[in-house]
């Protein structure tokens, strides 16, 4: 769960810190006070997309940094594990987007990429947005939802891998299908072509070390002739350095008897006599090593230019021609193997596409399953949302003629009536915008109790719902956060009294500029908040007095109980 969050410079927040605990916290707040924005900054640690317009005017970077207690969040310890970036039982999260737009993100100090960081981030938070019922009529995030109630994680992935092995199959296949002369032709090119790339027997880093003895070869009499002179001046010659630096420490070395504030720069200078001696040492090893060889220059270059026209004639560098000789001779094998043989080709592509279909008719059913369960929840959740009498199905039509998709082959569809006596009709096709938002909320509740991840955030998906409905949302988000953490955004007085924690955000115009801040509400300031979303900027006795009772009434909620997921 999220422990801490601190943001700096981010829209129009310049610098904000805050701890979170356990259970539901509410963030209120006037309109456009910034409460949204508070999760617009969360998204960017988790791995949104950065955007210079984040930075707050006049700023040179914006910075979130995120603390999460992962001690009881196994997929993420292990994920952390993995990738060597574990930390003990605590994660922090940090991303800085410059004013230019680019941006940096680190996992626990250490620089990450965006795509670690959203990895991480889809394993900690899950956020449903005000607007999650737009995407909600889409087929392919319909799927999504039901595969992530269903649970099955091996069941879509055997389906991916068994797709993948016929595609790539059939690929084969239809390759192999060619016009027989054009594969003729490709063969016998293949062979002419790896056997100028064998003839040449370059090894993987032969390149490298063969210009380095060329530049060594070819300046061998410069080398010797500057390593010669050089050891001459540093040891051989009568005043060389080590003459010189001798007579200083002996004449100093007289001297420091007399004052031994001297023995540093003695000692210095011993120092340095020894490590002069290795260099002319060195150097002295060096000459003996260099040799005037024509010969074995002349074949080393000749070795270069060779290699160098072979890789002019692949379009490679030298250095890749290596690997250019495997994937030739990689195709050349595949060309002339039994695997290419058009019967044989066909069977095997024909075995791949029933195993595909065998792992596709075993996710069918377990989706099928799944489908009857969430149904039967989201329909319990609308008669409570004000939708009496309004029902919920998942439809799982599986096509066995249908051609293979790395998804299976089943068509879902999420079908709703609002009122009884009314057919089931595609979600996409309810008319009414406050019907398909609470049908929304619905489905977004029940998809979050399935899902493992600790910090569930709502962002104002309440919006358009009121009265007891609204009561009855924060009672669901209320009940969601006695097992999890649960951050709301929302403007409804009847979710907000229901939450354990609440922060209230608020909007401050300066002379020069506009800063968000937010403020911790203990029980007093909070029954006024939950006041002045009742009854507006003049709040009176009365509207107080509901408000305190609202609050009051909310920490009774052991009569409301979260219904299982899974049924």
């Amino acid at each position: 769960m999220i422990t801490s969050l601190h943001i700096r410079d981010f829209a129009i927040i310049d610098e904000l810190g805050l701890e979170l605990g356990p259970g539901m916290t509410a963030l209120t707040g006037e309109t456009g006070a910034g409460k949204s924005i508070l999760v617009d900054a969360l998204g960017l640690v988790l791995g949104d997309r950065a955007d210079s317009a984040t930075v707050r005017t006049g700023a040179e970077r914006a910075e979130v940094s995120v603390g999460f207690e992962v001690a009881d969040d196994p997929d993420a310890r292990a994920w952390l594990a993995e990738q060597s970036l574990e930390a003990g039982d605590d994660c922090l999260l940090r991303r800085v987007v410059g004013s230019d737009g680019r941006s940096r993100a680190w996992i626990n100090g250490t620089p990450t990429t965006l795509q670690n960081m959203k990895a991480l981030g889809e394993l900690l938070v899950d956020i449903h947005g005000q607007h999650a019922h737009q995407s909600l009529t889409r087929r392919e995030v319909q799927r999504h939802i039901l595969d992530e109630f269903a649970d099955h994680p091996k069941l879509p992935d055997d389906v991916r891998e068994c797709f993948r092995e016929w595609r790539e199959l059939q690929n084969r296949l239809a390759q192999a299908s060619d016009n027989d002369e054009a594969r003729t032709a490709r063969r016998d090119l293949l062979r002419f072509q790896t056997g100028e790339l064998k003839a040449l027997e370059l090894g993987d880093d032969e390149v490298a070390g063969l210009d380095e003895e060329q530049r060594r070869l070819a300046h061998a009499g410069r080398l010797l002739e500057v390593t010669a002179s050089v050891h001459q001046g540093l040891y051989a010659d009568e005043q060389s350095v080590d003459t010189l630096l001798g007579s200083y420490h002996h004449r100093l070395e007289e001297v420091t008897r007399l004052d031994p504030a001297l023995k540093e720069p003695l000692e210095l200078i011993t120092s340095a006599r020894i490590q002069l001696r290795e260099a002319a040492d060195s150097l002295r090893h060096y000459a003996d090593r260099v040799e005037l060889d024509p010969g074995r220059l002349a074949f080393v270059e000749q070795r270069l230019s060779d290699i160098h026209d072979l890789a002019r004639k692949h379009r490679v560098s030298p250095e890749a021609l290596p690997e250019l000789t495997r994937t030739l001779l990689e195709e050349l094998a595949r060309l002339d193997s039994d695997d290419e043989d058009l019967d044989a080709l066909t069977q095997k592509a024909r075995a791949a596409e029933a195993r595909y279909r065998e792992a596709a008719a075993a996710l069918t059913r377990s989706r099928r399953t799944a489908a009857k369960k969430l149904g039967k929840l989201v329909t319990d959740a609308m008669q409570g949302l004000g939708m009496e009498g309004g029902r919920f199905q998942v439809s799982v039509e599986a096509d066995p003629e249908m051609r293979p998709a790395a998804h299976g082959l089943d068509r879902i569809e999420f079908q709703v009536t609002a009122n009884p006596g009314q057919p089931l009709q595609p979600l996409s096709k309810v008319a009414s915008g406050g019907e398909l938002s609470r049908i929304s909320l619905a489905i977004q509740m029940i998809a979050a109790r399935s899902l493992p991840i600790p910090t569930l955030i709502f962002d104002e998906v309440d919006a358009g719902i009121g009265g007891a409905v609204a009561e009855v949302v924060g009672r669901q988000l209320r009940a969601l956060g006695e097992h999890r953490q649960v951050l709301c955004v929302t403007h409804l007085a009847q979710v907000a009294a229901q939450a354990h924690h609440h922060l209230q955000v608020s909007k401050h115009k300066g002379t020069a500029d506009t800063r968000t801040r937010i403020q911790v509400l203990d029980a007093d300031s909070r029954v006024q908040e939950v006041a002045r979303m009742l009854g507006g900027v003049e709040l009176t006795d009365q509207t107080v007095a509901h408000a305190r009772e609202m609050v009051e009434k909310a920490k009774d909620n052991s009569r409301f109980k979260v219904q299982d997921s899974k049924g």
